[in-house]
């Protein structure tokens, strides 16, 4: 049920509300802030789900995050810092919600699930 809840939050919710959810989606550790390493995990897996060839990779998608929005240079993101960082950066927003663009997958399972129940 969480996972349903969550692909609703993500087509369908409010800027805020999805930028939370990265937040704690990439807050892999649960420190209540982001690193480098967490952030580029995330990356590197959404680009092996995604499948689809991405503008830049995980590493350059990465350092850019980290470039233009750790504002004190600690290494980490706290919750602020990201929101703020991405809704200040229209070129970092695109690229965040491009990165995490699941909708051809959602429509893949759509049509497996359609086309079973046609056969069935």
């Amino acid at each position: 049920m969480e996972y349903v809840a969550a692909l609703s939050l993500v087509l369908k919710g409010g800027v805020q509300q999805k930028l939370r959810w990265y937040f704690k989606l990439f807050d892999v550790d649960g420190s209540g802030c982001i690193d480098r390493e967490e952030l580029l995990l995330i990356f590197k897996a959404i680009e092996a789900i995604n499948g689809v060839e991405q503008e830049f990779t995980a590493e350059e998608l990465t350092d850019m995050v980290f470039s233009k929005i750790d504002v004190n240079g600690d290494g980490e993101l706290s919750l602020d810092e990201f929101i703020e960082g991405i809704q200040a950066d229209e070129v970092l927003s695109v690229m965040l919600t491009q990165s995490l663009d699941l909708t051809h997958i959602v429509s893949n399972i759509y049509t497996d699930i359609d086309s079973e129940q046609q056969l069935n």
